[in-house]
């Protein structure tokens, strides 16, 4: 494999246990990226470290520290975090298995996708992910990463495992904070009823070949205008502001607007290499 993993350790379930490696299931190397300048030499600025009393610091010279009080900490020394070792520092433990159904979307965070890390792994990674896929449920475990322990969640995926860590309890907050000031009201029925028409016009198949970041676009546009005006202000056209009209003429507008959009998706070309995607699993009852 080309990549190199985040993680590397064990996965285990009950006695069965084998070799992995965890690796980043997106990636951000498309993404436009700025580097701070001068404003006119357009030389790269330094981020310096610096004390209040002392100036610039050599980065050999820092450590951490938490702070305890205002102004008072508790220095760590990297040795000391390294020895602070759980069983999950380097094992994959499964501990629970679920309905996928069972975890709020609030909790759901970042993809990778779990992997044999090796040959002699191959055998034992195969046994449970087929006994994963047979069970159609997400087995919960925990993993160490970036000094913190994070709940996992695990389910089939092709030939390997797709692994989402989970936020915690106190990581969510409750929607009550933002919607409780929500006053409850009945929509009016007439209304109600071109919305859900508006909806039903919008349905469509989740291409993700279809959605692709417009502002990213814009930016590259942007840059590649400033390349040709050999670094003169380029003005981008301003965008349309959104109108407060009359809620009935919007929807109704609206509709037409939805009714003429709406176009049969192109045929894809086909993938001749392309492993086919594996078959839904049937949510338990």
């Amino acid at each position: 494999m080309a990549t190199r993993p985040t993680w590397q350790g064990y996965l285990r379930l009950s006695l069965v246990s084998c070799p992995v490696g965890l690796y980043t299931a997106t990636s951000r190397t498309g993404e436009v990226h700025f580097n701070m300048l001068h404003k006119d030499t357009h030389n790269r600025i330094r981020m310096v470290p610096t004390d209040p009393e002392l100036g610039p610091v050599e980065r050999s010279d820092i450590v951490k520290g938490f702070e305890i009080e205002k102004d008072h900490y508790v220095v760590v020394t990297e040795d000391e975090i390294d020895n602070v070792r759980l069983e999950t520092t380097r094992t994959i433990d499964i501990e629970r298995f679920v309905d996928e159904a069972d975890i709020d979307r609030l909790y759901w965070d970042d993809p990778y996708y779990l992997a044999p890390d090796g040959d002699m792994a191959v055998e034992a990674f195969a046994v449970i992910r087929e006994a994963m896929d047979r069970a159609g449920k997400i087995a919960l475990a925990r993993v160490v990463m970036h000094q913190r322990e994070r709940l996992l969640a695990l389910e089939p995926r092709g030939k390997g495992i797709l692994v989402y860590t989970l936020r915690t309890h106190d990581e969510v907050r409750d929607p009550k904070e933002v919607f409780g000031h929500i006053p409850s009201a009945r929509p009016d029925a007439a209304m109600l009823e071109i919305a859900s028409k508006i909806i039903d016009q919008l349905e469509g198949p989740f291409d993700p070949d279809e959605f692709t970041d417009r502002y990213e676009d814009a930016l590259r546009a942007l840059i590649k205008e400033k390349q040709k005006a050999h670094g003169r202000k380029v003005t981008a056209p301003e965008p349309r502001e959104a109108e407060v009209i009359d809620l009935m003429e919007a929807l109704k507008r609206s509709l037409g607007e939805a009714a003429g959009s709406r176009r049969k998706p192109a045929a894809r070309k086909p993938e001749p290499h392309k492993r086919k995607p594996a078959p839904r699993r049937k949510k338990a009852s």
